[in-house]
């Protein structure tokens, strides 16, 4: 069989995980705004931020259906299905704490079909980009995710500033996320190394792509990294509820953690992606996560005036689009092909154990410390986190990732 081997564009994943980062801003920053200025505690809203992460931090269980059961394709059309009604329903819900309980059902099953974009555009990264690309792909890969955010959040809420029925808003962002599917075209379905016609085959074949990955030092490495509390942007997801310590208005909120830092994300991404391709990828993960400590502790000990949130808000954008686009980087370059999906996925669920704690954390040190606590408290975090990198670093004796594939071929039977 002849295989075409022209790759996708990387801008195509862009527009693939676009949905991801819109349901991700929608919540974050706009409900946020509206809940907090409705009388919701900030502990409240990193308690609901917290929950929509819960299934990221799992999705690895189920991220074997992608690999060997329905076309990648379909999955991607299903979860995006399901996770546009969600922002639907999280709109119309009317905001006042009494139905707090409700949205977080809603957040939960909403947020766990959208995993399943994230695990059907990994499998297309995977099988759809060159060895030498796989830095570019990460950096267009998360400015979906952070442009998403922008739309979700930014728009969201300057849109929820000025339409009469807070469900129109969910409504337009739903309807962005199914036109998304149109980027489908223009990707490669996967030809998976490891399916063959038996089920239980197909099951040990991905067992054994995943062990072969996880045994070596380089992917060891990589899943501790993982579970480092560098580079999470947690404080991030929290910078619309605190607005009123810095003083900032509800417009000031949306643009800044909006549009604009959806695109100062993006440039950090870009930026991100450009740099791993040319130093070694985890390192280079390490060294963003530093710079977002950095970012934390300037906003936390600036006066808080509007004017010093917005220049920390956008330095903390970049800080995070960098880091967005190492972890993919570094990621993508240990996992190889096979069983993508799965691989990817466990390294990105287990990510989001940290981000989910330092959410957590973020919104227990806001309650006791204020705000500035809860920046000290992160930057402290990622600087035990780089530490820890270092020992490990040396106790495995990893020097370096070469991005050569060692995924499992299994030729169809």
């Amino acid at each position: 069989m002849t295989i075409n081997q022209k790759q996708a564009h990387p801008i195509v994943f862009l527009f693939l995980i676009l949905p991801f980062g819109i349901m991700q801003g929608y919540l974050t920053v706009t409900l946020a705004f509206m809940y907090s200025r409705a009388g919701i505690s900030v502990e409240q809203v990193a308690a609901l931020v917290g929950l929509s992460i819960l299934p990221s931090i799992f999705k690895f269980l189920w991220a074997p259906l992608v690999d060997i059961t329905l076309s990648v394709k379909k999955w991607y059309l299903i979860a995006n299905v399901i996770a546009s009604a969600g922002i639907l329903m999280m709109g119309v819900l009317p905001i006042r704490a009494g139905n707090i309980p409700l949205l977080g059902v809603i957040i939960l099953i909403s947020f766990f079909a959208v995993t399943f974009i994230s695990l059907t555009v990994s499998s297309f990264m995977a099988y759809d980009t060159l060895p030498d690309t796989k830095g570019r792909a990460g950096g267009y890969y998360n400015i979906g995710g952070t442009g998403g955010v922008g739309l979700g959040g930014g728009a969201g809420l300057w849109m929820a500033q000025r339409l009469s029925e807070n469900w129109l808003v969910s409504a337009i962002l739903a309807l962005v996320c199914l036109l998304c599917c149109i980027a489908l075209f223009f990707v490669k379905e996967p030809v998976s190394t490891i399916k063959v016609k038996k089920a239980a085959t197909n099951l040990l074949n991905l067992l054994k792509d995943v062990w072969l990955t996880l045994k070596a030092k380089a992917g060891v490495l990589a899943l501790f990294l993982s579970f480092l509390p560098l580079g999470t942007g947690a404080a991030g997801t929290l910078f619309a509820a605190m607005a009123k310590d810095w003083h900032a208005n509800a417009d000031t909120v949306a643009i800044i953690t909006g549009v604009l830092g959806g695109i100062v994300t993006s440039i950090g991404c870009l930026l991100g992606g450009w740099i791993c391709d040319i130093i070694n990828r985890q390192l280079a993960y390490v060294l963003f996560g530093a710079l977002q400590a950095v970012c934390a502790i300037g906003m936390a000990y600036c006066p808080h005036t509007q004017i010093f949130y917005v220049i920390w808000t956008i330095v903390y954008s970049i800080a995070n689009g960098l880091a967005y686009a190492g972890f993919t980087a570094f990621v993508l370059e240990v996992i190889g092909k096979g069983a993508a999906s799965t691989k990817y996925n466990l390294y990105g669920g287990l990510s989001n154990v940290p981000i989910y704690f330092m959410t957590i954390i973020d919104g227990w040190a806001n309650t006791r410390f204020g705000s500035r606590g809860l920046l000290n408290t992160e930057a402290l975090c990622a600087v035990g986190g780089i530490i820890l990198f270092f020992v490990v670093k040396r106790l495995l004796g990893v020097k370096g990732v070469s991005p050569q594939d060692k995924s499992l071929m299994v030729a169809e039977t």
